[in-house]
C-alpha cells in the first residue's frame, strides 16, 4: 500500500505493545464495518424506505471510497508521517461514523458512507508501514502475524455485532448504534495513538498520482452508477452513457499510467507489474473471487431476514459459522501452503465449490420450511474454502513481486480486493433485487449458481498459477 523505503525517522521508537494494539484496532475498525452493515441492512430499509440500489450504495460507496483513495492515503503517510495520517484518519472515521448514526434519510446516510470510506483509506495503510518500519526480525513476522488475523476476527466481530446492536434497539434507536459504537472506541485510539506510537516518514516518498487517481475514479463510477441503479431507474438513458464511457475512461486510465511510468513517475497502478506472472494470474482470480464473495455476503444477509424472516440477531447467529471457518482456516492456510504451495488455492475454491453447491442442495430440499440449522453445514463448508484461498491467494500474487514495488503491488492488489468487492453487490445485488419480487427461494439459488460457476471457472484457472514457495 505504500512504497518500501519506509524509514525510521531521528529518534523513533519501536513498536510497543500498547502501540501495536492501537495500529491492530485501526486495521479492524475498517473490515468490521464493512460487514457489520449487511445484518441491518433490512432495518435501514424499514427505517429509511431505501430501495435496493441505495442498500447496494450503503454498501459499496464505502468499498469504492476505500478502494480509490487506498494508495492516496499510504502516500499520504509517507509524505507527512505515518502516525499523523493514522490519527487524523481515525479522528475523519469517528466523526463519519456519527455522521452515518446520525443521518435523518438515506441519502446522507450514503454520503456518510462514502466519506466514512475515505477516511478508513486513510487510516489504513498506516498500519503496514508503521509495523514494517518500527519491527524487525522475528518481532515483525509476529506482528505481521497477528496483522493477517484481525481480518477474519474482524468478520466475526462484524456479524455478531451488528445483529446484537440492531436487535437490542438501544433507546429505539434500532440499526444507528452500528455506527455510533465506533465513536468512543475512535476516541480511545486516537488517546492511545497520541501517546503509543512513533513516528516515521519515507526517506524518498512518492507522489500522489494527480492525473490517474481521477480517472480511476471516473472509471470506477462509470460502471458501478448504473449498474447499481439502471435497474431500479427503469434504465435510462443516462445509464447506458455512462457504461458507453466506461471503456474509454478505463483505456485513458491505463494509457495515462503507462505513459506515467515510462516517464520515471510511479503511477497510482503501475502496470509493468501484471508483467510479473503472479501478480497478472493472480489478480485474473482474485478479481472474480471477490465479485462472487462480496455480492454472496450482501445476498446471503438479505435473503436470511426478508425471505427467512429472521431478526438481524438470528442473521448474525447464521453468518457466523462462515466467518468463524474463514478464521480458522485462514490460520492453518501458511502451514498448508509451506508444503502444497499454490494448490492450497485451488483447494480452497473446490471447497468453496462443494459449500455452494450444498447450500443450493439444502435451500431446493428444505423450502418453504428452511432454518438457520439447516445452513449451517454448507455456510461452514463455503467459510472454510474462502478463508483457505483468500489469504494463500494474495500470498501468491505478492510472491515474485520485486522488493523494490511490494508496496505499489500491496496496493494494486487491495485496491481490486475493495473494487471487486463492490462491483459484486452491484451486480449480484441487482439481479436478486430482480428475481426476488417473484418471492420464495430461485433467486437465492441462481445468485449462488452463478457464483458456483465462477468458482469452478477460477479453481481450473488457479492450476496455473505459479507456486509463491519458488
Amino acid at each position: 500500500m505504500t512504497t518500501t523505503n519506509a524509514t525510521l525517522t531521528a529518534g523513533t521508537r519501536s513498536l510497543s505493545r500498547a502501540g501495536l494494539g492501537t495500529v491492530l484496532l485501526g486495521a479492524a475498525l475498517a473490515p468490521i464495518d464493512l460487514f457489520i452493515v449487511n445484518v441491518a441492512l433490512p432495518t435501514i430499509d424499514t427505517d429509511l424506505h431505501a430501495s435496493t440500489a441505495t442498500l447496494e450504495w450503503i454498501v459499496a460507496g464505502y468499498g469504492i471510497a476505500f478502494a480509490l483513495l487506498l494508495v492516496v492515503g499510504g502516500r499520504l503517510g509517507d509524505a507527512f508521517g505515518r502516525r499523523r495520517l493514522f490519527i487524523a484518519g481515525l479522528s475523519a472515521f469517528t466523526l463519519t461514523s456519527l455522521a452515518c448514526g446520525l443521518a435523518p434519510g438515506a441519502t446522507t446516510l450514503v454520503i456518510a458512507r462514502v466519506a466514512q470510506g475515505a477516511a478508513a483509506a486513510m487510516m489504513v495503510p498506516q498500519v503496514l508501514s508503521i509495523i514494517q518500519a518500527t519491527t524487525t526480525g522475528e518481532h515483525r513476522a509476529r506482528t505481521l502475524g497477528y496483522y493477517g488475523a484481525v481480518g477474519g476476527i474482524s468478520m466475526v466481530i462484524g456479524q455478531l455485532l451488528g445483529g446484537v446492536l440492531v436487535s437490542a434497539n438501544i433507546a429505539g434507536t434500532g440499526w444507528r448504534p452500528i455506527f455510533l459504537v465506533n465513536v468512543p472506541i475512535g476516541v480511545l485510539g486516537v488517546i492511545l495513538a497520541l501517546r503509543a506510537l512513533p513516528e516515521t516518514k519515507a526517506s524518498d516518498p512518492v507522489r500522489v498520482d494527480k492525473a490517474g487517481t481521477p480517472l480511476l475514479g471516473l472509471t470506477l463510477l462509470a460502471l458501478l452508477i448504473p449498474l447499481t441503479e439502471g435497474r431500479a431507474l427503469g434504465w435510462p438513458v443516462w445509464c447506458w452513457v455512462l457504461l458507453g464511457v466506461f471503456p474509454f475512461a478505463a483505456a485513458a486510465f491505463v494509457a495515462v499510467e503507462r505513459r506515467l511510468e515510462a516517464a520515471g513517475g510511479v503511477p497510482l497502478l503501475p502496470m509493468s507489474l501484471l508483467r510479473t506472472p503472479t501478480m497478472r494470474r493472480g489478480l485474473g482470480i482474485a478479481g472474480p473471487f471477490f465479485v462472487g464473495f462480496g455480492g454472496f455476503l450482501f445476498v446471503y444477509a438479505l435473503m436470511l431476514q426478508d425471505e427467512l424472516h429472521l431478526g438481524p440477531l438470528g442473521s448474525g447467529l447464521a453468518l457466523t459459522p462462515l466467518a468463524v471457518a474463514f478464521l480458522l482456516a485462514s490460520l492453518v492456510s501458511s502451514r498448508l501452503v509451506a508444503r502444497f504451495g499454490h494448490r492450497v488455492v485451488v483447494a480452497g475454491l473446490a471447497v468453496q465449490l462443494f459449500g455452494l453447491l450444498t447450500l443450493v442442495a439444502t435451500a431446493l430440499l428444505a423450502w418453504p420450511h428452511l432454518d438457520v440449522g439447516d445452513l449451517a453445514l454448507g455456510t461452514f463448508i463455503t467459510g472454510a474454502g474462502q478463508g483457505l484461498a483468500a489469504p494463500t491467494l494474495f500470498r501468491v500474487i505478492l510472491s515474485r513481486v520485486p522488493a523494490g514495488s511490494a508496496g505499489v503491488g500491496s496496493g494494486m492488489l487491495t485496491t481490486t480486493q475493495q473494487t471487486c468487492l463492490a462491483l459484486g453487490v452491484a451486480t449480484l445485488g441487482t439481479l436478486f433485487a430482480t428475481l426476488s419480487t417473484t418471492g420464495g427461494v430461485s433467486a437465492l439459488v441462481t445468485v449462488m449458481l452463478i457464483h458456483a460457476a465462477i468458482t469452478a471457472c477460477i479453481a481450473i484457472a488457479a492450476l496455473r498459477l505459479p507456486d509463491p514457495r519458488g
